[in-house]
């Protein structure tokens, strides 16, 4: 069985980043979105988040922009969807508890499914939620997973530079 992934979290982080799941190969690496198909690190470099495009083995880095990550289910698995409607349910509190105890502004559900479960809607859109969670803002971004064929690199960093951009506009307020 492949050991637990770390979370990269502290407190008032201004985005929390919570994958659905770990992959196999970050689970064996103890790096978040370490399999090479993976476009997290890209897609945060190219949508504005980092100065520069992280290295999974240096993920924790993360944290010194201001950012984290968690995944809503800690069974590692090669395939989201190999994870059952009670692993989601079996990891709601666990989630809600750590999102109070941390507290960051934003969390960002990278694909619908966790989010879907998390939240018991079974339609969502894209982007900003009109609910916060645990008294965080909650976006909705597509997976950076290689294996999410629906949407391009360029979609991708579309869809993060509206998270972003929201961001700045809150903190100019």
């Amino acid at each position: 069985m492949p050991p637990i992934l770390t979370d990269l979290i502290i407190k008032d982080l201004t985005v929390i980043f919570c994958g659905i799941n770990p992959g196999l190969k970050s689970a064996w690496d103890g790096h978040h979105f370490s399999g090479r198909s993976n476009r997290f690190w890209k897609v945060l470099y190219q949508a504005g988040f980092t100065p520069y495009e992280i290295e999974a083995l240096n993920d924790a880095t993360i944290l010194d922009f201001g950012y984290g990550l968690t995944t809503a289910v800690a069974r590692a698995t090669s395939r989201a969807d190999e994870l059952s409607k009670e692993e989601f349910d079996n990891s709601i509190e666990t989630f809600k508890i750590k999102m109070t105890r941390f507290q960051p502004q934003y969390i960002a559900f990278l694909g619908k499914p966790a989010y879907m479960a998390f939240s018991g809607k079974k339609q969502i859109m894209w982007g900003h939620q009109p609910e916060d969670f645990c008294g965080a803002k909650v976006w909705v971004l597509p997976n950076p997973s290689g294996l999410n064929r629906g949407f391009t690199l360029a979609d991708l960093i579309v869809h993060y530079r509206q998270l972003l951009n929201a961001i700045k506009i809150d903190t100019l307020h």
